[in-house]
């Protein structure tokens, strides 16, 4: 949905009782076709109006009358022969305690003035409200309202609205495709509306458009480099969107340049959002890269400063973050109390991706306690949360059902679970946990008594292995 290729119909007029046109700002012409006029709305004329309100004042048309405005010209305004001046609408207005603009239109506000009140109605009830649906609906409503017109400003918000609303429902790939037509207008940059720019590239990501997203993130380290270089928050939340992603896609090396770029640029920032945002992607890509004692210093400094904020939403992001690198780790008693704090943080009703994420852990702990029936069960409600998303998840999810199958003695469910789990994880290039999981598929399968079988999965841990070790590079400092 773009704002080009689109057609507008209306004329702009002046009333004219005699032929039959309606008065207004804008309107159809009578010989518009009969489809069209029944679905405008019938517009009460100025004069019309103008003799309501002198009436319902108990003034006559000389009492209304003032210093260039007649008896007269209020007589032919009521007649609609005459269209009043904008010096004889607020003249009038103000006599009848009327706004200009209510007087003129019959609404209180004009139009584009309505429409960004109606933006501002629906951005609230998507940022706040949680309402995806009922916002995509009314962001939809408003862009064609506001393509009809003319007016672009209101339209970019509308379609932005569209963008994120979609992005929410996990719809990415409309999300992506919208928001990429807001952006290529060349009215929006990452350091006014960074939010745009990192629902965009997650977007790409989710819809598997890896490359996209990374040049997008790229982009964004450029534009802010070139126009506000000082700006170290805006550098340091789009440095840990970008080396997230290339994390995701193995690009280790690139991924630590670019945080050790940025961690250069925190030296003495005070803000704690950028710091939370730093300490964060260090102890993503530590954990990726096998540094767990690292990935759990840098998450505890950002649930630390998250402790000091009423941010519940990302402490519990946080607080999943830990127990993920403990459970990676084998640490399965640690990362429980962390998991248990998550759930609470996220309440009743906690964003779907959070529930899976969850869902996923309380599976991987559960197997480790040998609850094979909690595994299987956490395990398949996160796959089913998770959809077609988040490929590295799913591999998780799939990796704890394959455990709880074997704690239920179904090896043959098991193998295929293991199997769904180390294609989803290579996909996603998470080397270390597809070398995990290939060596307790090798030992479930050599119990089988499959050894052949079990010596392919374990030449698959082992190339994993390799894969997963980190290239030289400097170790980042803080």
């Amino acid at each position: 949905m773009g704002v080009t290729n689109r057609y507008r119909i209306g004329v702009h007029f002046c009333s004219d009782a005699a032929n039959g046109r309606v008065d207004g700002v804008r309107g159809f012409e009578q010989d518009a076709p009969e489809h069209v006029r029944e679905s405008e709305p019938i517009r009460e004329p100025i004069g019309v109006r103008l003799r309501r309100l002198r009436l319902d004042r108990g003034l006559s048309q000389r009492e209304l009358a003032s210093q260039g405005v007649s008896y007269a010209y209020i007589s032919r305004i009521e007649a609609g022969t005459r269209r009043p001046s904008v010096k004889a609408l607020r003249m009038l207005a103000r006599k009848l305690g009327v706004s200009p603009e209510y007087l003129e239109t019959g609404s209180e506000l004009r139009d584009v003035d309505e429409r960004e009140l109606k933006l501002a109605d629906a951005e609230l009830r998507l940022r706040i409200g949680g309402e995806p649906d009922p916002a995509r609906a009314q962001f939809a409503a408003l862009l064609d309202e506001a393509l009809d017109a003319g007016d672009i400003p209101s339209s970019v918000r509308a379609q932005i609205g569209l963008g994120l609303s979609a992005a929410k429902l996990g719809d990415y790939v409309t999300a992506s495709h919208v928001l990429q037509e807001a952006v290529d207008l060349g009215t929006l940059s990452p350091l006014d509306r960074p939010d745009v720019f990192a629902t965009l590239g997650h977007s790409y990501a989710a819809a598997g458009a890896h490359e996209r997203a990374i040049e997008l993130l790229q982009s964004c380290l450029d534009h802010i480099d070139e126009h506000d270089s000082e700006n170290v928050s805006a550098y340091i939340r789009f440095a840990g969107y970008l080396s997230s992603e290339l994390s995701d896609r193995g690009e280790l090396g690139r991924a630590e340049a670019v945080l050790t770029n940025a961690l250069a640029r925190a030296e003495g920032a005070a803000d704690a959002y950028t710091r939370i945002r730093l300490y964060w992607s260090i102890a993503r890509l530590a954990e990726y890269e096998g540094r767990a004692t690292r990935a759990l210093e840098y998450v505890r400094k950002a649930i630390a400063l998250l402790e000091a904020t009423e941010d519940t939403m990302h402490l519990a992001r946080a607080h999943l973050l830990c127990a993920w690198i403990m459970g990676i780790d084998d640490r399965a008693a640690e990362a429980e109390p962390h998991l248990e704090r998550a759930e609470a943080l996220l309440g009743p009703n906690p964003d779907q991706t959070d529930l899976a994420m969850l869902r996923v852990e309380q599976a991987r702990i559960a197997f480790k306690r040998e609850r094979g029936d909690d595994a299987v069960r956490y395990g398949r409600e996160a796959l089913e949360l998770l959809g077609v998303d988040h490929v590295a998840e799913q591999g998780s999810a799939w990796w704890a059902v394959g455990e709880g199958l074997v704690l239920q003695d179904d090896v043959a469910g098991a193998t295929d679970a293991f199997a769904r789990a180390v294609s989803r994880l290579d996909e996603a290039k998470r080397w270390r946990e597809a070398a995990q999981c290939c060596r307790r598929w090798a030992k479930v399968l050599r119990d089988a008594g499959r050894d052949a079988d079990a010596l392919d999965a374990l030449e698959r841990a082992t190339d994993y292995a390799v894969r997963s070790q980190p290239t030289a590079h400097t170790p980042l400092e803080h």
